[in-house]
């Protein structure tokens, strides 16, 4: 279960395969995720279909404000070049910001992220990107749990047993350590979460396709020319 070296180095490419080929999905479900569950509760609560996948929209685009919201804390208090890395860097334990509720904020970023996009996919497309993005999240995850522990040792182990996986605690369950975040760098890093949760904001407004792929688009893009950018500056 735990992710290769490779995946670990090329998992920005990894990413955007996964959302490219749930979209793609389209070509053999041509009915939307959102759309097809606007119609639904529509029928069942006498509510306008285009008003309820107006709303169904909305959510969406909150679920990514959420998800750009947690990667840019996280990324705040763990340096830019560490979240973009090639390698796993297991010279020091951050225990501060969304560490001190989960141990994995950034892989649950991007199952917020899933989540929000999907609604954008058709319903195979839906399905496949949150399983998808969230199997192969586990695998790096034990990846880098394994590496940790054999660098960190008795410390990584105690934070492990307190701090939950991928599901947040509401509270803090680690005293912090007293790091001070990085705002402008954690945004700087996470700019393009942010491009996603505007592209789907955009959509629920306007409904315009073109719109939406064009703002998705230039977001793809700067996100493997940051990701590129950070690995070797690191």
């Amino acid at each position: 279960m735990r992710g290769t070296q490779w995946e670990f180095k090329n998992r920005a490419l990894i990413f955007g395969l996964i959302f490219g080929a749930s979209f793609s999905l389209y070509a053999v479900d041509r009915q939307n995720a959102a759309a097809a569950l606007a119609n639904g509760l529509g029928a069942r609560l006498a509510m306008n279909a285009d008003l309820s996948a107006r709303l169904l929209f909305s959510l969406a685009a909150l679920l990514l404000v959420f998800g750009a919201l947690i990667r840019t804390w996280a990324s705040a208090y763990l340096h830019a070049a560490v979240v973009y890395a090639a390698e796993v860097k297991t010279e020091a334990l951050v225990a501060d910001g969304p560490y001190r509720h989960v141990r994995n904020p950034l892989y649950f970023g991007n199952v917020l992220l899933a989540l929000g996009m999907g609604a954008l996919m058709s319903r195979v497309g839906f399905f496949l990107v949150v399983i998808a993005m969230t199997v192969f999240g586990y695998r790096l995850i034990f990846r880098e749990e394994a590496d940790l522990e054999n660098s960190q040792g008795e410390r990584y182990r105690r934070y492990r047993q307190a701090v939950p996986r991928l599901w947040p605690s509401l509270s803090p369950r680690t005293p912090s350590a007293g790091r001070n975040p990085d705002w402008a760098g954690g945004f700087q890093a996470e700019f393009w979460c942010w491009g996603f949760a505007l592209s789907v904001a955009v959509f629920a407004i306007t409904l315009s396709v073109v719109a939406f792929y064009a703002i998705l688009g230039i977001s793809l893009a700067v996100f493997w020319l940051s990701s590129s950018l950070l690995r070797k500056r690191g």
